[in-house]
């Protein structure tokens, strides 16, 4: 299955995307899937067009992050958006038959205004129709599979809808139906157990050191029910055992964990202990192999590079297909 997705360079990767996109990212590369992943920076525009200065420097700090979590430039292309040009194309192309209140039905619509509103003018047409730009990312490589989490299912679906549309309308086959694929973990809560938000403080991010981890881990939120290491727990409303999955977690563990807790026989800084130890041991593939990439001067950008020159070769080839089909003279 040929495969796509991206993440927007809005600044320092955390624990969340880590374990919710960039581990699913590599199982499907590692599963001989043909894979796309990309930089989505005119997307960091829609909520963050005012303040662009940094935006060049996160946007390498990605694809830095990519190689570092394990994805391999010579099983996936990866690339920034910005630097392919038919995606606008594409996007441009398919704004002409998505109707507006269609448009305004996408539930994160509405979720991110709420949200972010207060902090930026979103009154904009870029964040209306990103869910178009979003479409043209995906259909622009025709990809058959997207890795979203499930509040971006609703963004598949149109995109779904779009393919639809435009086979019809112009009478061809272009595009597939892709389908949406949702990560084994499409959701870590962050350390107060709210979404794991910048604007909330409850992040951590992939290059925490050891000591980062333990001022954030130690003071976690966990079972409001139990006030003291004599209150038994219940694990499956606690953000330490979701951490615990994500980072893996033994049979063994699992049963200490959970007669421990809903026994009273272990406390929870007894629990966290154990978790810092999880994800430490997680964690350091992940910093030795960016201390590598930091190591080889260059490399970054000729990952880059050569992502770009692969993606533009796929979309220019569906970007003809499409004018073709509808017609254009050029």
């Amino acid at each position: 299955m040929r495969i796509l997705s991206g993440t927007r360079p809005t600044g320092k990767l955390h624990i969340g995307h880590l374990v919710g996109i960039l581990q699913n990212w590599v199982r499907l590369q590692e599963e001989g899937n043909e894979t796309f992943f990309f930089v989505a920076d005119w997307h960091a525009l829609t909520t963050g067009f005012e303040d662009t200065a940094m935006l060049k420097e996160n946007s390498r700090d990605i694809i830095r992050i990519f190689l570092g979590c394990g994805l391999d430039p010579e099983k996936s292309v990866l690339f920034v958006q910005s630097a392919i040009k038919e995606h606008a194309e594409l996007a441009l192309l398919f704004s002409m038959f998505v109707s507006i209140p269609r448009l305004e039905r996408v539930p994160t619509y509405k979720d991110l205004k709420q949200e972010i509103g207060d902090q930026s003018d979103l009154n904009n047409a870029g964040f209306l129709i990103y869910p178009v730009l979003q479409a043209a990312d995906i259909l622009a490589y025709r990809a058959g599979g997207v890795p979203v989490g499930m509040d971006q299912m609703c963004h598949v679906e149109l995109t779904r809808e779009i393919a639809r549309r435009f086979n019809f309308l112009y009478d061809c086959q272009v595009f597939p139906e892709p389908e949406g694929l949702l990560a084994r973990f499409p959701k870590l809560p962050g350390t107060d157990g709210r979404k794991m938000s910048k604007s909330y403080g409850n992040m951590i991010y992939i290059e925490s050191d050891p000591e980062e981890l333990r001022q954030k881990i130690m003071p976690m939120i966990t079972d409001p029910a139990r006030k003291r290491k004599s209150d038994p727990g219940n694990p499956d409303v606690c953000p330490v055992w979701d951490y615990h999955r994500a980072f893996g977690v033994s049979p063994e563990q699992e049963e200490w964990i959970r007669e421990g807790c809903t026994q009273a026989r272990i406390g929870c800084v007894e629990c966290k202990k154990e978790l810092l130890k999880s994800m430490i041991s997680g964690l350091q593939p992940v910093w030795e192999r960016l201390g590598q990439v930091d190591s080889q001067k260059g490399l970054v950008e000729d990952v880059m590079q050569a992502g770009n020159a692969k993606a533009r070769l796929q979309a220019q080839q569906t970007l003809q297909m499409v004018r073709d089909a509808m017609h254009l003279l050029f």
